[in-house]
């Protein structure tokens, strides 16, 4: 760890990482399973579908992170 760096630099650094992991686990399976327009990837079919995949339940911002790759997924 940097000297300079401030304490929770690393945890923050961790959280967005997890996050994007995350979404990007979510928005693969709802295209395997069709979902190909981000309006269909509604946050009740994204936490059905973490549930599915025993995921902890995704925030609202990682079910917009959701969305936004499979927007530029296409």
């Amino acid at each position: 760890m940097c000297v300079s760096c401030d304490g929770d630099l690393p945890r923050e650094w961790y959280v967005s990482h997890n996050r994007r992991l995350k979404a990007m686990r979510l928005a693969i399976a709802l295209l395997d399973t069709g979902v190909y327009q981000p309006s269909s990837a509604t946050n009740i079919r994204i936490r059905t579908m973490a549930e599915r995949l025993a995921i902890h339940p995704p925030s609202d911002t990682t079910c917009r992170m959701v969305r936004t790759l499979i927007r530029y997924g296409r």
